[in-house]
């Protein structure tokens, strides 16, 4: 199996809570930020092994979305048009009986200068983490559905995103993923998400030898990630998949520009 190897932006355990601020802070603050810690990792292609990945096990799969919708400049069609297809398309590889589209982010190469993004655009994330903790998952749950979250918090609740290409074959910045069963529950670190109005929080990693990560280099618009980031259950199957952008040595000078974007689903059971 081919591999490559690459620079992935762990984070350090330094016993406090990693921070991460949407708005400029206080100058005083003393900063804990994440993905200061790099690591150079061998990252596989998982093309040779694609059909075994499921997203109980690894915590994702690949899957083919052929899909006429091409608006994606359009943030209403994509809520109105394209958030029912990737519904369907959770429920229908998941097994769950509701799915809620509840968010999307357009991500390209872009400055890390906050005054150049939107609330639906931003930069690839070059950072190994997963988006949900045992504590927001069910907080997203109560914040969006409240009136029926007692209730479906009494069930299983599963966070799944889908990351597609856009418009091309991606060449560059790829998504790597780092198998579940390969990371111990201590390799998750808490990292508070700092709003003006509120604090969220999300897991990025610690560093550990044994992390084994995966790719699909040259994937294609009619291919979609399912990724799990968030899962109720405890009985042993992924709950937390941590996933990064990388930098790919194999990148040609002349690729083009990645253009991707990720979809955000709560899955009820």
């Amino acid at each position: 199996m081919s591999s490559v190897r690459a620079a992935m932006n762990y984070s350090v355990d330094n016993g406090r809570p990693i921070d991460y601020y949407f708005y400029e802070p206080d100058p005083a603050l003393e900063l804990n930020p994440p993905g200061t810690d790099v690591h150079e990792v061998e990252i596989h292609d998982a093309w040779p092994q694609a059909a075994r990945f499921t997203v109980d096990r690894e915590g994702f799969e690949l899957k083919d979305f052929a899909s006429g919708f091409n608006r994606f400049d359009d943030d209403a069609a994509i809520r109105t048009l394209f958030y029912p297809e990737v519904a369907a398309f959770v429920q229908r590889h998941s097994g769950a009986r509701r799915v809620e589209v509840f968010d999307h982010t357009i991500r390209k190469r872009l400055p890390a200068d906050l005054k150049q993004q939107t609330e639906v655009q931003r930069p690839a994330v070059l950072l190994a983490h997963s988006d949900y903790t045992p504590k927001s998952g069910p907080q997203r749950v109560r914040d969006l559905l409240p009136a029926e979250a007692d209730g479906l918090l009494k069930r299983r609740v599963a966070f799944f995103n889908v990351w597609k290409p856009l418009y091309d074959v991606v060449e560059e910045l790829p998504l790597a993923m780092c198998d579940a069963q390969s990371a111990r529950d201590g390799d998750m670190l808490l990292m508070e998400l700092k709003y003006r109005e509120r604090t969220g929080e999300i897991y990025v990693m610690r560093y550990a030898p044994q992390h084994r990560w995966y790719y699909f280099p040259r994937m294609r618009p009619d291919q979609a990630l399912l990724l799990k980031t968030y899962d109720s259950e405890t009985d042993g199957r992924a709950r937390f998949m941590g996933h990064s952008a990388f930098e790919d040595p194999n990148t040609p000078a002349n690729a083009r520009r990645r253009q991707s974007i990720e979809l955000r689903t709560m899955a009820f059971f």
